[in-house]
């Protein structure tokens, strides 16, 4: 009786996830924090982040993977 409850809520998971990832595609980039500006090597200086090329965010792992699985590819 419990299996079926973990699997469940597995399931509600799952599916709470590829909604978020339906309506927010989009997340906060991790290594400038969602600013898009990191200090410079120096420290002096502001610079673009190089990892989300200043834009502060970055496409989620599911929204990437349905992404890939639904593209329409020329043969």
């Amino acid at each position: 009786m419990s299996n079926g409850w973990v699997i469940l809520a597995a399931v509600a998971l799952l599916a709470a996830y590829v909604l978020t990832c339906a309506v927010y595609p989009l997340t906060a980039h991790g290594r400038c924090k969602g600013t898009g500006k990191l200090r410079s090597p120096t420290g002096k200086a502001w610079r673009r982040c190089p990892g989300c090329r200043g834009t502060g965010s970055k496409i989620r792992i599911g929204r990437r993977l349905f992404n890939a699985t639904t593209s329409r590819r020329q043969p």
